[in-house]
């Protein structure tokens, strides 16, 4: 039961498409996320919304991760946005200076 999970799930509208994530991004599950993406990228959608509402961490890699598959997007002329970015991940894209690499909409929060 120690092995970390990423459960992801997308959901299509002509406009956009949704990635729901929930677990962790990290060494060993950054590559799905990858894939999932470049699958939605097969057929570019204007927007992918990665909702990282489920989300209980994220290394270096998922991080790294994250940016790489942002600039795919923009090669696809598409956008990545990510949604419902926890406090603990807003801290850390601080840290690294990665915050402003990534399109970050948290609607849901106020303050």
């Amino acid at each position: 039961m120690e092995r970390p999970e990423l459960s992801i799930s997308v959901q299509r509208t002509p406009g956009e498409a949704v990635v729901n994530l929930a677990g962790e991004i990290d060494m060993l599950t950054a590559n799905r996320l990858s894939t999932a993406v470049n699958d939605v990228l097969a057929e570019p959608p204007p927007r992918i919304v990665l909702n990282l509402a489920g989300v209980t961490f994220c290394d270096s890699q998922g991080l790294g991760t994250l940016v790489v598959l942002s600039r795919k997007a923009t090669t696809a002329q598409s956008v990545l946005v990510l949604t419902n970015v926890g406090e603990f991940l807003l801290r850390v894209l601080d840290i690294t200076g990665l915050r402003s690499a990534l399109m970050i909409r948290n609607d849901a929060t106020t303050g």
